[in-house]
This record gives structure tokens, sequence and C-alpha cells, in this order.
């Protein structure tokens, strides 16, 4: 059985700099992935994101594309993403991924998790 998947705008933007991360880390693998962004129960808050590379489709998965980078975020995971950005930031002061979501509320000291 095919999954269907619906091509059509995310609710998670990816910023250039996130997009251009993600890209150099797909070009050292060997195999057809995309990035999946989901927002999953745990953490002290109640919910955590998580971002992984999946070679996966699931019925209801959102596409977006960003040059040669797919985005895909689960349909209970995109009401919680409405309007979340992903950036990538390489200082002194802050490294990796990092999520801007208006929608996120009472995150917890450990700044893992979210309500």
């Amino acid at each position: 059985m095919v999954a269907m998947t619906q091509t059509m705008e995310s609710s998670v933007t990816l910023t250039e700099a996130a997009a251009t991360k993600v890209a150099q880390l797909l070009a050292a693998e060997d195999q057809e992935l995309a990035l999946r962004i989901a927002v999953q129960p745990g953490g002290c808050a109640g919910l955590r994101y998580q971002l992984y590379f999946d070679d996966q489709s699931y019925d209801g998965d959102i596409v977006t594309t960003y040059g040669d980078v797919k985005v895909v975020v689960d349909d209970k995971s995109a009401p919680y993403l409405t309007g979340a950005t992903i950036d990538f930031a390489d200082t002194i002061s802050k490294q990796g991924f990092t999520i801007d979501n208006p929608n996120a509320t009472g995150t917890c000291a450990c700044g893992d998790s979210f309500n």
C-alpha cells in the first residue's frame, strides 16, 4: 500500500541557513531522505520536537521542498508547528538547529520541551 502525501505549504518555515545545513548533511547520505519534523509527548513541559532524517512516507504527511531539501510534517504535528521557523546557527555562542515557535508556551528550564 502506498501512503498518500500532500504537497502543500507547510506550517514550518526553513531558513536559508537551515536548508543549506540540511542539504550538506543529506549529501553525506547514500539514500534519498527527507527532514521529518514532529511534535511528540515528552519532556517536563509535555511536548518536545523531533528532527530526523526519514525515508518513510505516511498518510497525511505534508511535504514542502526547499531547493533539494524535502521537509515532512505529519498531520498531527502540523497544528503545533504553524508559524514555526527552523534556523541553523554556527557561532561561538550558539550552534545547531533552533526552532522559533510562536505557539510554544511554558518552556521548561532545560529548554528541551514546551506545551
